[in-house]
């Protein structure tokens, strides 16, 4: 009879059975363990995302891959010109998240005019965008616990500028920090 057992003796002297049984409950285990890893540090530390539009052009392309920071803001408060992914307000009647770039924060008066962006009276650096915005909006202020954002490609974004809501800081869910994929374009995001 030939068993597929291979007997040996632990460090305490006792025989212990490793086997092909064996192989396989402790591949089982290691594969668990790996799955709920990276479940919770896709849940709280880092996710990946694809990006549907081109709306963030040209920073982000569409069908990039970004990496998506989702424990920076547990600490801290998002800050101008980082890229954020959120869920977007109800209002918008999508349900997907978007990736957009902070550009407002809570008590800010953010205009846009004659192809600039202002806030607080003084215009926007913006080195960032091909295309300066072909529409006027504002002035508003942001109000508290909430941020104002726009996609980089200012003139096809649908962003803070045509909300009748506000991105509520609740509904963010991390910052977008590096791009993966495609490889040419693998970097750290500006």
């Amino acid at each position: 009879m030939i068993e597929d057992k291979e007997e040996s003796r632990d460090l305490n002297g006792k025989f212990t059975t490793k086997g092909l049984v064996g192989l396989i409950k402790e591949t089982i285990s290691i594969l668990i363990i790996a799955f709920l890893l990276s479940m919770v540090l896709k849940a709280y530390v880092v996710e990946a995302r694809l990006i549907p539009s081109g709306s963030m052009l040209p920073t982000i392309q569409e069908q990039d891959r970004v990496l998506v920071n989702k424990f920076i803001y547990r600490f801290q408060m998002p800050e101008r010109f980082e890229v954020i992914v959120f869920e977007p307000p109800p209002e918008t009647g999508h349900h997907e998240d978007f990736i957009k770039r902070v550009i407002g924060l809570p008590g800010e008066t953010v205009e846009v005019k004659d192809g600039k962006v202002y806030i607080n009276g003084e215009v926007l650096v913006e080195d960032y965008i091909q295309e300066e915005p072909n529409y006027n909006f504002g002035p508003v202020v942001v109000p508290a616990n909430s941020l104002f954002v726009m996609g980089d490609n200012r003139n096809r974004s649908f962003d803070s500028h045509l909300w009748s809501s506000w991105l509520s800081l609740d509904k963010v869910k991390g910052k977008a920090f590096y791009t993966y994929w495609p490889l040419d374009r693998m970097g750290v995001m500006k």
